[in-house]
């Protein structure tokens, strides 16, 4: 194969790039990885099914396949992809607004979920189309994460009392809470409330616990991260040994033994119309959390991940989801942060977590049937609680009120109306900040720092100007939405100045101009001719003055275009400069 095919070949199929080095070293330290990932995984998958509003194997199956899948095609080293909270939330608040109330039908359902959504994906990938995810602004995705988050833990309450309770939003959920409280099932509350506070002493104390008693650090690594396994096993044989499912003790019941089973999402083009809106919000949301952790762990290493190439990593995962009776996968961060810690090498890792997950598919499965749910609403609660982080606030609050403002009606309005109209407002906020904040684009006006041939801000510096020479430093792109905000800008700057006789607009941090734009340059040009006023431009960058070549503007121009702000000064303003005022 000559060298450019197998370059492109590597491109689009990553596991040929790491697999090439693959030494026994790397495979010890991925199966490490794997080992204490999968203890992680399979009380997680289970739960995050129980989320999801799904059977627990669905958990299971979602955590198989779709790791082989992204070991193939996936460019991160450490991610870990498999059922994640968020996702699971979402999955159920796109299915419930279907009005399904049949359990096959809306496994089906969540399956083809999982398909649209790895379609999408992968298209976007394909054509690279992941810049798509940068509308949606980081404070806006963590007040989204940090709403779900708490939707998450509310919604677990029920489980964790033994009880019923409805709504797919906070005062829904604390509504029906609070209406259902005496049902309280106390045996169910006693699990919960101990397996909670268990797994929350794990996360910190666990470890350390293990180290004073000499025990070696990876193992007492590998212990702490079974300590959800553990609380498991142990729920489950209190539950067996004091016959508490007959006293109301919510549990699993009866989960599928054996391989996944060969799945296909419904191709009804009134359900895909209906899921197609939810799949498209849990491919961006879903991409932005998995890009977002893969980078931070690549940088790391001095690792590199391809976006694009990630789209279609994520995209055949989702997509082996859907064939193999799953429901919508991502990477998850806690998990890829574990595996990372582990000491995994690369994608590898995942592929062996999924034989763990598999085996325990085929042998394990019918050990779960006296689980309580309330484990395992201890596990999400847990889990979830650590996305929380309210601190975003203050930090935006400190830096942009306009941020904070996005950031506050985003975790608002996912409590107050869900997770769909939250996803939907945080992408809807994204885009209109950042249309306010260019459509009133930074516009300074500047003059000669002393002594040098540079210009600053004359609100901010001391420097010398000319009352004839009026220079405008634009900082910003020129679009249509900021268009006419420097049309009256210039105007305004213009019009009861009678001794000024040229107007400088000073390009250095214009990267484009569209037709919008150059309409209103065009405009300025006119209408500073008729004040007798020449318009120039300096320091215009090379692709924008290509741009500008293709039009009559240059033609028309009243004045001329400087290669720097020095030379307009020094041809317009020959005489001595006076200090700004």
């Amino acid at each position: 194969m000559s060298l450019p095919n197998r370059a492109a070949l590597e491109r689009h199929l990553p596991i040929l790039q790491w697999s090439r080095g693959y030494t026994r070293d790397t495979l010890t330290s991925d199966v490490v990885a794997a080992v204490i990932v999968t203890i992680m995984l399979i009380p997680q998958s289970l739960a995050y099914a129980l989320l999801a509003g799904l059977p627990a194997e669905m958990g299971l199956y979602a955590s198989i396949l779709p790791l082989v899948a992204y070991a193939i095609f996936g460019t991160s080293r450490a991610l870990a992809v498999g059922p994640v909270a968020v996702i699971s939330l979402m999955t159920a608040a796109a299915i419930a607004n279907l009005g399904i109330t049949d359990p096959a039908q809306y496994a089906a359902a969540a399956i083809t979920l999982a398909f649209l959504s790895g379609a999408i994906l992968t298209v976007m990938g394909v054509f690279r189309l992941g810049f798509l995810a940068n509308f949606l602004s980081h404070p806006v995705i963590a007040g989204f994460i940090t709403a779900s988050g708490i939707l998450i833990a509310t919604s677990q309450l029920k489980h964790i009392l033994g009880i019923e309770a409805q709504g797919h939003t906070l005062p829904e959920l604390v509504t029906s809470l609070w209406a259902h409280l005496p049902e309280t099932n106390l045996y169910t509350l006693a699990i919960g409330v101990a397996a909670t506070a268990f797994l929350f002493w794990v996360r910190k104390g666990f470890k350390p616990l293990l180290l004073k008693t000499g025990m070696k650090p990876r193992l007492a690594d590998i212990l702490a991260k079974a300590g959800p396994v553990l609380a498991v096993a142990v729920t489950t044989l209190v539950v067996f040994g004091f016959g508490l499912g007959e006293r109301g003790v919510d549990i699993v019941g009866t989960v599928p033994q054996g391989l996944p089973p060969l799945t296909a999402p419904r191709l009804d083009l009134d359900l895909i119309a209906q899921l197609f809106v939810p799949a498209l919000m849990i491919s961006i949301i879903g991409f932005v959390e998995s890009v977002s952790v893969a980078q931070t762990l690549a940088a790391k290493k001095r690792q590199r991940i391809v976006p694009d190439q990630e789209l279609v990593g994520l995209g055949t995962s989702n997509i082996a989801a859907s064939i193999t009776g799953g429901y919508p996968v991502t990477g998850g961060f806690a998990r890829s942060v574990v595996n990372f810690d582990a000491g995994a090498e690369t994608p590898a890792a995942g592929a062996y977590t999924a034989v763990g997950i598999l085996v325990a598919a085929l042998l394990l499965t019918p050990l779960l049937f006296f689980l309580p749910t309330a484990t395992l609403a201890a596990t999400i609660i847990v889990a979830v609680l650590s996305l929380v982080d309210f601190s975003i606030l203050r930090h935006a609050w400190g830096y942009s009120r306009v941020d904070f403002a996005a950031v506050s009606a985003t975790i608002l309005l996912t409590l107050g109306f869900g997770v769909e109209v939250g996803v939907a407002a945080g992408v809807a906020l994204s885009i209109a900040l950042h249309l306010y904040k260019t459509s009133r684009p930074h516009v300074a006006e500047v003059g000669r720092v002393p002594g040098t041939e540079h210009f600053r801000n004359i609100l901010r510096h001391e420097v010398e100007t000319h009352p004839a020479v009026v220079t405008l430093r634009v900082d910003e792109s020129l679009y249509f939405a900021n268009a006419a905000f420097l049309q009256d800008y210039v105007y305004d700057r213009v019009v009861k100045d009678k001794d000024v006789r040229h107007v400088v607009l000073m390009f250095s941090a214009v990267n484009e101009v569209d037709l919008s734009a150059l309409e209103s340059l065009e405009a300025i040009n006119r209408r500073l001719a008729d004040m007798d006023i020449r318009l120039h431009l300096s320091e215009v960058k090379g692709p924008v003055m290509d741009r500008l070549k293709r039009s009559h503007f240059l033609d028309d121009l009243s004045g001329k275009v400087f290669l720097s702000q020095h030379d307009a000064m020094r041809a317009l303003a020959p005489k001595k400069p006076r200090a700004a005022e």
